[in-house]
């Protein structure tokens, strides 16, 4: 166990900053791009810092970085770029299409600016992050470092689709503010004023939930109908993705990825660590890390700031500087029960199971969870009705993102619910988890919600992480493979881990008809109640899957014992098993 570097301690005078000045480029097919441009006024040169933004230049990401004035009185030339049809650049915005070509040119021209040293390097977060991957694809000369935060790796999987659903709330919100601009840009007020309005309060209660009348009318101006109606992974996909460029990374570029557990992307942001992390290209390894904190896409609301961490990095890697930078290891977690920091070589895999067993109450909060595989079968049959779906409560897939007590959801009828008993000593989960489901429907496409949570002492169920699978006529379900991201998290004594499994998690992805519709296709009428039988035991074995013995591998600190439970004759089995992870 580490801690985070504290915040930056200044040891020189800080550099006065010029006054902004307005500077444009032209792209390779001549399109002008605008920027503002922030330097020290001294003498010198300095590492170029460069932001690329999709939601107008003067914002400067404020919302997630301070402001360009900081950094370049820190002894940086800032240029923060309007890209392609957004702001004052010309063009026309279409998500990720041109971000390859235009950050690489982007990249050459800010090398050449006045004050810069020649090194660049690329920051910023979501649409912005992900653009700084696909120019790193480009392997433009003069790029050093890259920072993405709340990226993600992959458009289909990380930002359009989640396990197969299409990811209504986050991507419908997006297009619309996207939308929005782009009325702005030609000055068509009530396009702009009606999106503007609807990005606020997400229509999803229309006739069609997953096409609102705003998005139908002005679908000139967004994205969002070409998603929608590319439901599978294609050559589309992967023309805007990162991930299919893997072998066009260079490794000679350093990279530190930035990711939340209540973000969105945060599932790429790992993929895309392990394959970074593996790049062999013959010549000298740049430094790749990751650290995954307590935030969501909207940013830090605790723990250290963007700015302390990506600054401590590019003084490093551009400069030379602060070994504390670079201190700990590869991968830095935040812990969010205990609080504190963990150091580790990878993220570790899911890779000890947890089972599913109960007497087929489940869906009264009567299923259990443990190390040892019930010796009989059982099932649980869970019963979705459209009329009332579960409802997203906190998680990484709503607006309302985060660690919100979901304890009135787990007490719903149409929720099956698998609990441990309570711990009787701290236990820590970190790295990925994963769902191993044996479940049927009565109807050829159906959806599973699944949640891990911690049940604290005091009654209150927070999210851990969690995993959206989308079965469509034909799909294997023997068993169901449900990715539910990663987690970190040491439970406090008392505390128990709950699994929770349903047929919807609205808004997050849109309720199912039960009809293999697509959902731009689907009418709140056609949407009809689903039966789901989820099965367990030595047939049908459904385990969840955790980082038990990858955390016991790592440096977390003091060993503790295994979990004990409240004297009630026989010893538990779930604490006899958990003695072999006692480094934990």
């Amino acid at each position: 166990m580490t801690h985070l570097a504290p915040l930056l301690v200044e040891t020189s005078p800080l550099l006065p900053v010029r006054p902004p000045e307005t500077v444009s480029m032209r792209t390779r097919d001549g399109a002008r791009l605008d920027a503002d441009l922030y330097r020290p006024d001294a003498a010198g040169t300095w590492p170029v810092l460069l932001l690329r933004l999709p939601c107008g230049r003067r914002t400067a990401l404020t919302s997630h970085y301070a402001h360009p004035r900081w950094y370049a009185a820190r002894g940086y030339v800032v240029v923060v770029q309007d890209m392609r049809g957004c702001g004052t650049s010309d063009g026309r915005f279409r998500p990720f299409e041109a971000e390859r070509e235009d950050g690489a040119d982007a990249v050459a021209w800010a090398a050449s600016l006045p004050g810069s040293s020649g090194a660049v390097a690329l920051y910023g977060c979501g649409y912005a992050g992900i653009a700084q991957l696909l120019t790193l694809a480009a392997a433009p000369p003069a790029l050093r470092a890259v920072a993405p935060a709340f990226a993600g790796w992959d458009v289909f999987s990380d930002w359009a689709y989640e396990g197969g659903a299409f990811r209504l709330a986050d991507a419908m919100e997006w297009a619309l503010r996207s939308a929005a601009e782009a009325a702005r840009r030609v000055e068509d007020g009530t396009a702009h004023r009606i999106l503007s309005d609807a990005a606020r309060r997400l229509p999803l209660d229309e006739e069609i939930p997953s096409r609102p009348q705003a998005l139908r009318d002005y679908a000139r101006y967004t994205h969002y109908d070409d998603w929608l109606s590319l439901p599978a992974p294609d050559r589309s996909w992967d023309a805007l993705s990162p991930r299919a460029m893997l072998a066009d990374m260079p490794g000679d570029v350093a990279v530190m990825q930035i990711g939340g557990w209540y973000d969105p992307r945060l599932a790429g942001t790992l993929d895309a660590h392990e394959a970074l992390s593996g790049r062999t290209d013959g010549r000298a390894r740049a430094p790749v890390r990751l650290v995954v904190g307590p935030w969501t896409a909207a940013g830090p609301q605790d723990g250290p700031s963007l700015d302390s961490l990506q600054l401590a990095w590019f003084d490093r890697v551009l400069k030379g500087e602060g070994a504390d930078g670079g201190r700990g290891g590869a991968v830095r977690l935040h812990d969010v029960e205990a609080g504190r920091w963990h150091d580790l070589p990878a993220v570790p895999p899911a890779d000890t199971a947890f089972h599913l067993s109960s007497d087929g109450l489940a869906n009264r909060q009567g299923g259990r969870l443990g190390l040892e595989m019930a010796e009989s079968a059982a099932l649980d049959v869970v019963v979705h009705d459209p009329r009332g779906p579960v409802p997203a409560v906190g998680g990484h897939a709503v607006p309302d993102a985060g660690c919100r007590d979901r304890a009135a959801v787990d007490r719903r009828p149409d929720v099956a619910v698998y609990t441990t008993p309570p711990l009787g000593e701290p236990l820590t989960l970190a790295g990925r988890v994963a769902l191993d489901l044996w479940v049927e429907a009565d109807a050829p496409s159906f959806d599973v919600s699944a949640v891990l949570s911690v049940v604290r002492p005091d009654g209150r169920v927070l999210p851990l992480t969690q995993g959206h699978a989308r079965v469509e006529p034909g799909d294997p379900t023997r068993p169901l493979a449900i990715a539910m991201r990663g987690v970190c998290a040491t439970l406090a004594p008392g505390s128990a881990l709950r699994l929770s499994l349903a047929g919807a998690c609205f808004p997050a992805y849109p309720v199912n008809p039960g009809t293999g519709a697509e959902p731009g296709e689907t009418r709140r009428v056609d949407a009809q109640p689903i039966t789901l039988l989820i099965h367990s035991g030595p047939d049908r074995p459904s385990r969840l899957r955790l980082p038990l013995s990858g955390a016991a591998d790592a440096p977390f600190g003091q060993p503790a014992p295994g979990p004990s439970f409240p004297a009630s004759g026989a010893a538990s089995p779930f604490a006899a098993a958990t003695r072999q992870t006692s480094r934990l």
